[in-house]
């Protein structure tokens, strides 16, 4: 071959592979251009998942603040109505000693008797209902928090061991774990 053929040659193939580099330069720069926009909606897709979670960690919270409020009122109502439970009943606790009394003092032939007893156990059971219970600690140990002694009693030889009750003057009154009114007791010294 000659060199004039040879350089023919060599300057076809330098026009041939010239389009070809750009084409390559080309496809490089579109595909960097891709890579940037894969990039750049990973970028946004890693923003929103962090925002998404932002989001429901305070939902979760809202959530959990609100469960906390719904509790809280509903205790702090139970709590409003055994306070006024508690009050009307340490109101009405006079009045129900007062009706014991009469039947007490009653005559059996007396024909207003009959009357008083409904009375009194209305009120009893009104009392029940609303959760106030009455209790009598007759042959207990006097305990000081749910007792009110007053008076102590000598006891005979094998009579009742010392700090036991022994008579009760007045039933105890209690409203759940609270006591509205302490039983009135005599205890054995």
């Amino acid at each position: 071959m000659s060199d004039i053929d040879q350089t023919v040659e060599e300057q076809y193939e330098e026009d041939a592979d010239a389009p070809l580099q750009q084409d390559g330069a080309s496809v490089d720069a579109e595909a960097a251009a891709e890579v940037a926009e894969i990039e750049e909606d990973l970028d946004e897709l890693v923003k929103t998942a962090t925002q998404r979670d932002e989001y429901l960690a305070l939902a979760q919270r809202t959530q959990a603040d609100f469960e906390n409020y719904r509790k809280r009122v509903a205790r702090d109502a139970a709590a409003a109505r055994d306070r006024g439970v508690s009050s009307l009943a340490k109101e009405l606790l006079p009045a129900l000693d007062n009706l014991d009394r009469a039947l007490e003092a009653a005559a059996e032939d007396d024909p207003l008797l009959q009357g008083v007893r409904l009375v009194r156990a209305e009120l009893k059971a009104a009392l029940v209902r609303a959760g106030v219970e009455s209790f009598c600690p007759l042959a207990e140990l006097f305990d000081p928090s749910v007792h009110e002694a007053v008076a102590t009693a000598e006891q005979p030889p094998g009579g009742s061991p010392s700090g036991t009750v022994v008579e009760v003057y007045q039933d105890g009154y209690r409203l759940g774990d609270s006591i509205l009114r302490p039983a009135r007791v005599v205890v054995a010294a």
